[in-house]
């Protein structure tokens, strides 16, 4: 039993891990830079922001490759002042717009680019300028914006209000029947008392109605 345990856990783990840590980290020269998005999960339609650090790059004598050197290091130590230096082009398809980065006052090293990503997808994250006296010209993709309907409970309300109108129509429709009925017992001379019976009862299925439709409405 506690080995079916241990194997368990070990299958959960790597999905905890990559559910907690979202982020994607590269170096440039003799710094490690990450970006992620601020609010996880990200959904289109909802302002957000994608997170910036910049921080030394810890030299790996055992990791030869800069991004896995940068990989297996944790931000720390953060360099300021780059708001000026530093700009994000985010791109997403054929589409770009240029968003300036705003210093976390509490942590140095950490940056804000806001946004509100309208489609849901992959986006591309440019970073360029300078830091402190190293260009940096570096394309990174945070992680997919999923589609907001995915979240969404309860239905949105457009879709009430279009539940309402269909209702209404329906509504109408059926005034509009009990109209020609009557017309229609109105042509029959063959039974006058029935014609004009049920020319009153079709007033009154029209009273009650347009009372449903005005009251509906008022709701």
């Amino acid at each position: 039993m506690q080995l079916k345990l241990f194997l368990l856990f070990l299958l959960i783990i790597p999905g905890l891990s990559g559910i907690a840590y979202g982020h994607t980290v590269d170096a440039v020269g003799d710094y490690r830079v990450e970006i992620g998005w601020m609010n996880e999960p990200v959904v289109s339609g909802e302002t957000n922001a994608i997170e910036f650090y910049v921080s030394p790059l810890i030299t790996c004598p055992e990791i030869p490759e800069p991004i896995k050197c940068a990989e297996s290091q944790e931000f720390k130590n953060g360099i300021p002042d780059l708001r000026k230096t530093i700009k994000m082009k985010l791109i997403y398809k054929d589409e770009s717009i240029i968003l300036p980065l705003s210093p976390d006052h509490n942590i140095p090293g950490k940056y804000y680019a806001f946004v509100n990503p309208t489609i849901s997808g992959f986006y591309q994250a440019n970073i360029l300028g300078t830091i402190v006296d190293t260009p940096i010209s570096l394309s990174m993709h945070p992680p997919k914006v999923d589609e907001r309907a995915y979240i969404e409970f309860p239905e949105p309300a457009d879709i009430t209000v279009q539940q309402m109108i269909d209702g209404h129509t329906a509504l109408i429709e059926d005034v509009g029947d009990l109209k020609d009925s009557v017309s229609n017992l109105e042509n029959d001379t063959q039974d006058m008392n029935l014609g004009y019976a049920g020319l009153g009862l079709g007033i009154i299925a029209i009273s009650i109605a347009i009372v449903a439709v005005a009251k509906s409405k008022k709701n």
